[in-house]
């Protein structure tokens, strides 16, 4: 059983030991277990309330380095080419406090049937498709989600 109690920076190069796959809702945890790729157990403990970033590593209290890698979630992608329909599905998306990655025209958001229905009716096209899941990090969060790069997104199928 691995222990994390600490980051590293982004830029520091390290030997990477392990990988771990973590969907967006323990990306966002401070505290929670996992089972890396290799099948060893993690228990993280980390400082609350800054999400991990895909690519993040983690430095085991035994040494270990492991990389965070996003895992495939189910997700409905919703699109148009209509600006104010785009903003009256981000309003009401919004209104429903929705975890939404947000591209352009487009709105990704953990498949939910009543949602995707919502925004049919408002006239956009929606797909379902199992990707990496990085909603927006909010307003007032360190780390704006928009200064990330778009590379965890070629891990989509």
């Amino acid at each position: 059983m691995y222990e994390v109690y600490q980051r590293i920076a982004l830029n520091k190069p390290v030997a990477i030991d392990e990988t771990v796959k973590l969907d967006h809702s323990l990306r966002e945890k401070g505290r929670f277990k996992a089972v890396t790729d290799s099948g060893q157990e993690l228990r993280v403990f980390l400082q609350r309330g800054q999400t991990l970033q895909i690519g993040e590593i983690l430095k085991t209290h035994c040494g270990k380095y492991v990389r965070v890698e996003g895992a495939l979630e189910s997700c409905c992608v919703a699109s148009c080419d209509n600006w104010l329909q785009f903003a009256k599905a981000c309003y009401h998306l919004g209104n429903r406090h929705v975890k939404v990655e947000i591209r352009q025209r487009e709105l990704i958001f953990i498949d939910d049937h009543v949602l995707a229905d919502m925004l049919r009716l408002l006239g956009l096209q929606l797909r379902q498709q199992s990707m990496v899941f990085c909603p927006e990090s909010g307003a007032y969060a360190h780390q704006p989600h928009g200064q990330h790069s778009s590379s965890h997104h070629e891990h989509q199928h």
